[in-house]
Formats: C-alpha cells, sequence, structure tokens
C-alpha cells in the first residue's frame, strides 16, 4: 500500500501552531481580585533627596504590591485593587520630567477601573499628588503637601489619614523613622478598620544598596504579624546596627 504525502503550505502550519498555543489569560477585574485596602505614606526627605514608602494593612504581603521607587526619580504607592502598573509605568513617566499630578492623570485615564483605585505619587523634586476613586471602599481618601502624600482606604475614619500627615509635618530625623512615626499615628486613630496584618518600609537613595550595587538603601517586610507596625520599628532598628549610618 502506497503512502501518499499531502503538501501543506507552510502558512497553514504556522495558523494551527498558532491556534493550538497557550494564550496568557488577561488581565482580572478588580471586582475578582482580594482588596488592598491599607492606608500609606510616600515622601521625599529635603535634607538627602532619599525617597521612600511606608504602607500598613489587613493583607498578606503587603509590601510585594503597593510600594515602588528609584533613586533621583519618585516614589508611588498603588493600592485599593491595586493596579501594579501604575508602579513601573509612572516611573517612567516621572524619570521623563512629568509632574505627578500628570503622572497621576495619564495613570488613571488609561485604567478603565481608575474609580477603585487609589494611588500616592512624590518625585525627585518634592511634588507630590494623591488619589482615591470615586468607588474605594469607605473611608477613602488622602491628602498631599511638598514632600509627601499620604492615603487610605477602608479607614476607621478620616483622622486615620489626617494623623498620618500631621506625624510627618512634626516628625524629624531619618525618613524610615518618619515614615514608620506616621503609620503608628494612623494606627492609633484606628487604622484599617478590619485590622492589621502586613507593613512594609522602603528607602531609595543613590547606590544606597549592598555594596552600592543598586539604590535599595531599606527594604523592609513584615508579611503576616499581629503588629506589624511595631515589628517594622524592631527590625528598622536592626537595620541600623548591621548597616551603620553614616
Amino acid at each position: 500500500m502506497k503512502r501518499v504525502l499531502v503538501a501543506v503550505p507552510f502558512a497553514a502550519l504556522i495558523a494551527l501552531a498558532l491556534l493550538r498555543a497557550p494564550t496568557a489569560d488577561p488581565p482580572r477585574a478588580a471586582s475578582e481580585l482580594p482588596v488592598v485596602a491599607t492606608f500609606s505614606i510616600v515622601a521625599r526627605d529635603p535634607d538627602t533627596g532619599d525617597l521612600g514608602i511606608a504602607v500598613q494593612s489587613k493583607f498578606f504581603g503587603v509590601g510585594s504590591v503597593v510600594p515602588w521607587a528609584k533613586a533621583g526619580v519618585g516614589a508611588i504607592a498603588t493600592q485599593s485593587y491595586a493596579n501594579t502598573t501604575y508602579g513601573p509605568k509612572g516611573l517612567e513617566l516621572l524619570a521623563k520630567g512629568d509632574s505627578p499630578e500628570d503622572v497621576m492623570k495619564a495613570l488613571t485615564g488609561a485604567d478603565d477601573e481608575a474609580a477603585k483605585r487609589q494611588a500616592g505619587i512624590v518625585d525627585a523634586k518634592g511634588r507630590s499628588s494623591s488619589f482615591t476613586g470615586k468607588e474605594c471602599m469607605a473611608f477613602a481618601g488622602g491628602r498631599q503637601g511638598e514632600n509627601y502624600a499620604v492615603q487610605g482606604n477602608i479607614l476607621a475614619g478620616e483622622e486615620v489619614v489626617t494623623a498620618m500627615e500631621a506625624s510627618w509635618k512634626s516628625s524629624k530625623g531619618e525618613l524610615g523613622d518618619r515614615l514608620v512615626e506616621a503609620l503608628a499615628a494612623a494606627q492609633s486613630k484606628g487604622g484599617d478598620k478590619r485590622g492589621m496584618q502586613s507593613a512594609s518600609l522602603l528607602v531609595v537613595r543613590d547606590k544606597g544598596g549592598y555594596a552600592g550595587f543598586n539604590d535599595r538603601w531599606i527594604d523592609i517586610r513584615v508579611e503576616d504579624h499581629a503588629k506589624p507596625i511595631e515589628e517594622l520599628k524592631r527590625l528598622l532598628e536592626m537595620h541600623k546596627k548591621f548597616f551603620p549610618r553614616k
């Protein structure tokens, strides 16, 4: 019995392969994700130029979602059904010289679910912006000023963000300490009304990382703890012992 070979055009083979190839799943809608309900502060130290973010939430591993920063460029917090593209895209726009207000408009304007998002931005010049979408869960709101932006959602009340702002304005010392103090002030007013679970502190400075290879001067995360802000403060004190200040 003779075998009959059928010639199949190369283009047809490619089309067949594409049909069979697995496709990447589209991004999940905000309503399908656990809400990153939290309070955060993004800030710049006018004396050193350091940029940083501190955040606390009743959410596991908040430090892997909310904070984004680059030395000499800016710091961004993205939360409340967080769109994590706000971090890298926002830093890219800040690096080009766009103001935080313009960057925030660009990020939220391109996001179909911006009404569910919350974000804070500060740049290397100390300019800032805070955004709270209309569909964020109450209480949700923020404040901004020179060198800082504070914001939160599902909070015990407006006094949580005003306490963060007041703490920032009145505190002195290293940026990391001031950021953690702001979280503690917010928690003293009730914080996230669901409770506490994780916290994170990120501070960047030029060549501030280990051996000067990157800009991660402080990168501390508390993933799951009954009192994450207190634990964050303890770990920050350990950081000072392992990496003495100049």
